[in-house]
């Protein structure tokens, strides 16, 4: 019983930290495609907050094997709106 439930409590927390990488990649998105309409509107383009997140990612991966994420520069922004 007491492997059963272990394995159960594993697989709980897994499926929490699979939910909040999610919930992070898709606040990340969110951030490249304002940062995109700034681009689009001649504006300075804000990185900062993407990278931000990006790093939460990048922990939250490197802890629980996860696919990790690139840190995005202003060119790659730049390149998306050409």
């Amino acid at each position: 019983m007491s492997v059963h439930r272990s394995i159960s409590e594993h697989v709980s927390r897994q499926a929490e930290y699979i939910t909040l990488y999610r919930k992070l990649d898709a606040m990340r998105e969110v951030r490249i495609e304002q940062a995109v309409e700034q681009c689009k509107q001649g504006k300075e383009i804000d990185i900062a907050a993407i990278n931000y997140v990006t790093e939460q990612i990048n922990q939250l991966a490197q802890q629980h094997h996860l696919p990790p994420r690139k840190k995005v520069t202003v060119e790659m922004i730049q390149l998306i709106n050409k």
